[in-house]
């Protein structure tokens, strides 16, 4: 924990203490020593500070002195990545301070850290001179047996305890990660169109069937900087109903069926510049414009929201993302187009995004594109009008078991330049509540203003869902769905067909998403 005032260093052995409660786990404060930090000074002096403020706040502790250059060089040397750090120190929104820089270099590095804060006033006392720049890291060592920590020790952590794997060699393979979901449903439609198509859905495209809506495999090796890996690749192979929809539309691809199956190929690189790195990305990739994503598990309900059906699904070209810091990252895509793995003119389409997360609870992502999205048919003088593209969502958590999401959109589309335009105006609303660990509930709702870029006529559409998810275990889980779509025109089919078009459109499913693997979080 890098501790510039007493305020700062508390507040991470409250954390901690709180942490190793009731369990057998080991305190173990390292604190550094620089060479010219004061000329003739005590290498015990700084090590007594946080001894008695260790004793004063009823905490036992083994306490360190480490000799270092930099505070990073004790966590290499001395922690292994399976040990957890704890950091303490100020907290500032828009520009990090030094604390808040030592934990993201040590997330960076691979190691598990926890940053902890402690509001003070502006008459708090700092650390005397010779203790400007200490640091404690306060690690929690696993133990197989009960260990208790030792008070008042000077002498170094055992040698088991400095677990150091710098020097492992191992197989790129050996960190390479799996993934394989499966997506099946029953779906019913109240209007009972003849053909069984569901109009304006993109993965539960049939109703009154069971069906398959996605089959896919995942490989990643991803890029670890700190085990001297700076590249990396993605592979996601898709099969399904979704398949036919979201792949190699021939309205987009010169080839579709070259790519039909093909979700994400992509390879990665992190070039070294400061502050954490300048990630690339060449390839095939999926579009980051709108809220829900590809998978099932990691969404809120079962079927697509409109809004996701109607935005580009993949992109491929170069991506560039720059964390700023811990609270701000900036993307840049150059790519063929929507939906473009080959491209069908000679325009490169263009998108900018930023990542803001000024607290844990909040996410935002504000994504500007525009392209040129008409073939060109191989000859000047043909179709030169833009596509563009505003979208912006946001996540709030104000609870852990409560989830709020907004996604707002706006998009416009010219076939030739200067002539007429089609747009869309959009906006979606989500509430999930995890009820307990195995059960949720959740609703959505949307509201689509389309002067015929979507949907092909003029007409405001809405949506609203109610879901009930069941996890059975980890790895499967069931979701209960009614929906409802409803027009200012008679847009969705009836019992007749095209012929007998009703203003609404009522759809109840129950979904089925099975995944395994040794891939972790959100996909």
């Amino acid at each position: 924990m890098l501790a510039t005032t007493p305020d700062g260093t508390q507040s991470a052995l409250e954390l901690a203490a709180r942490l190793i409660d009731d369990t057998d786990a080991q305190l173990v404060v390292l604190v550094p020593r620089y060479p010219s930090a004061r000329p003739g000074a005590s290498d015990e002096s700084d090590v007594d500070v946080y001894r008695a403020l260790a004793a004063r706040l009823g905490v036992q502790a083994t306490v360190i002195g480490c000799v270092c250059r930099r505070l990073d060089d004790i966590v290499r040397q001395m922690l292994g990545r399976s040990s957890l750090i704890i950091v303490g120190g100020a907290r500032r929104l828009w520009w990090p301070s030094r604390e808040q820089r030592l934990a993201d270099r040590l997330m960076t590095a691979g190691y598990p850290v926890l940053f902890s804060c402690r509001h003070t006033t502006s008459g708090t006392r700092t650390l005397a001179a010779s203790a400007l720049w200490p640091a404690i890291i306060l690690t929690l060592l696993s133990v197989t047996g009960p260990v208790h920590a030792q008070e008042n020790s000077s002498t170094p952590a055992p040698a088991a305890a400095r677990a150091d794997t710098a020097g492992a060699t191992a197989s790129p393979l050996a960190d390479v990660l799996f993934g394989a979901t499966l997506e099946t449903f029953y779906e019913y439609d109240g209007n009972r169109p003849p053909d069984r198509v569901l109009p304006l859905r993109a993965y539960d495209t049939r109703a009154n069937t069971f069906g398959i809506q996605q089959a896919a495999i995942v490989l990643e090796l991803p890029a670890d900087v700190a085990d001297g890996r700076r590249f990396g690749a993605r592979l996601d192979l898709q099969f399904g109903m979704a398949t036919d929809t979201v792949q190699g539309s021939p309205a987009n691809e010169p080839r579709p069926a070259a790519y039909r199956n093909l979700w994400q190929a992509y390879g990665t690189y992190i070039f070294p510049l400061r502050p954490r790195g300048l990630q690339v990305d060449v390839g095939k990739y999926a579009s980051t414009l709108g809220y829900e994503t590809n998978y099932a598990k990691d969404d809120q309900t079962f079927s697509r929201a409109l809004l996701f059906d109607f935005l580009p699904f993949y992109n491929t070209g170069v991506r560039v993302t720059f964390p700023v810091n811990a609270h701000l990252s900036l993307v840049y895509m150059l790519s063929n187009g929507i939906q473009e793995t080959e491209d069908f003119n000679n325009f490169k389409s263009s998108q900018f995004a930023a990542v803001l997360k000024p607290t844990g609870a909040i996410t935002w992502v504000l994504n500007g594109y525009i392209g040129q999205e008409q073939r060109d048919n191989g000859r000047p003088g043909e179709p030169d009008g833009f596509f563009k593209v505003f979208d912006t969502y946001a996540t709030i958590v104000p609870r852990p078991n409560l989830t709020l999401a907004i996604d707002v959109n706006h998009t416009s589309n010219q076939v030739i330049e200067g002539g007429a335009r089609t747009s869309l105006d959009g906006a979606a609303a989500y509430v999930r509540y995890q009820a307990t660990h195995a059960t949720a509930a959740g609703l959505r709702y949307e509201h689509l203003a389309d002067s015929g870029l979507f949907t092909g006529v003029r007409q405001t559409v809405q949506e609203a869902t109610a879901t009930l998810e069941r996890r059975l275990s980890d790895g499967f889980l069931v979701r209960a769905e009614i929906r409802r779509d409803w027009s200012s025109s008679a847009f969705f089919p009836g019992p007749l067909g095209a012929a007998d078009p009703r203003p609404f459109e009522n759809t109840a499913l129950v979904g089925c998403i099975w995944w395994f693997g040794n891939k972790q979080g959100a996909w």
